[in-house]
């Protein structure tokens, strides 16, 4: 066989004659003449080292090379006429490719439904999902390995080396273990019962705005935080809340997160506390200001499409 490449012409003359089994035709079809539509098919043969057609001065059929040849080249064929609509769909951010993290928490609202929506509206478009703390998502976007991803963070504390868009802002509430006498009590807790309890919290280089916004609550009401554990991923937090290390303030989506042994409460507290005692939280999708990837201008689009419902959620209990 001669290692010449074979260009697609050649591929279209021989899927015509195969189609249509007559040379004339088949030169009508192709709007050429006859005898270079024959000299194609030879040289084709030729190249091939294989007999594609047998040929009778009454007719012409495929040999058994060329019935073999016949469907992979019009798969050939189809996918090249399918070129130009591919680049444009790319260009367009309609396919392609997006790397996209989230921390946990988004996880039980709103990513699951927006994920559905948007797959539906783009099933072109290949999404990765990648669940990391925040610090982990730094890392990632500094080796560019992804493209955007939803952080927690505390109100107004989205990394300013970012473009972001604000998707969530929600209270924290407590996880008590649901044995404690807290959990027991009728009446929601106060903050000054909350701040007495053993603390179980994500490491500051997690989330550091959160990290720094739960310990000002407490300094703020002239308590100091008792650590007893550390964890990184929310459902290891409430997890431990459940073993009975200790309490933990939490986004109130997680609520949602149903572990046995854990018992999710707003706090009672009178209006002149509520500023402390309803410290909320934010969730953002962020990205590289400069990223070019027209998926992710797409995602970004749809994204803010679904906020009008979205953004707040339930607020604290206040009295």
């Amino acid at each position: 066989m001669n290692d010449k490449p074979i260009d697609l012409r050649m591929w279209r003359q021989f899927a015509a004659v195969a189609q249509e089994l007559h040379f004339g035709r088949a030169a009508r079809k192709l709007h050429m003449t006859q005898p270079p539509l024959t000299q194609g098919i030879a040289q084709l043969e030729a190249l091939l080292d294989v007999q594609l057609f047998e040929r009778t001065k009454r007719s012409v059929r495929l040999s058994a090379g060329g019935a073999a040849l016949l469907p992979p080249v019009l798969d050939l064929l189809a996918r090249a006429r399918a070129l130009p609509a591919t680049a444009r769909a790319a260009a367009d951010g309609e396919a392609g490719h997006l790397r996209l993290a989230f921390v946990s928490t988004i996880g039980y609202t709103l990513l699951p439904q927006w994920v559905r929506g948007f797959r539906a509206r783009y099933p072109r478009v290949l999404l990765d999902l990648i669940e990391a703390t925040g610090d982990v998502q730094a890392d990632a976007f500094g080796r560019g390995d992804i493209d955007a991803g939803f952080v927690l963070h505390a109100p107004g504390f989205t990394p300013s080396d970012r473009a972001s868009l604000l998707v969530a802002s929600e209270p924290l509430t407590l996880a008590l273990p649901a044995h404690h006498v807290l959990a027991q009590k009728l009446a929601a807790p106060t903050l000054q019962e909350a701040l007495q309890l053993p603390l179980v919290i994500f490491p500051r280089r997690i989330a550091p705005s959160m990290h720094d916004a739960i310990f000002g609550l407490y300094h703020g009401a002239g308590a100091v935080p008792q650590v007893a554990q550390e964890a990184n991923q929310m459902q290891t937090i409430v997890n431990l809340v459940s073993a009975g290390l200790g309490v933990a303030w939490v986004p109130h989506s997680v609520r949602q997160f149903q572990r046995s042994g854990v018992s999710y409460r707003d706090l009672r507290v009178q209006r002149k506390a509520a500023r402390a005692a309803s410290t909320r939280c934010e969730t953002s999708l962020v990205w590289a200001g400069d990223n070019g990837n027209p998926v992710l201008a797409r995602f970004v689009a749809f994204v803010r499409s679904q906020l009008p419902a979205a953004v707040e959620l339930p607020a604290a209990a206040v009295i």
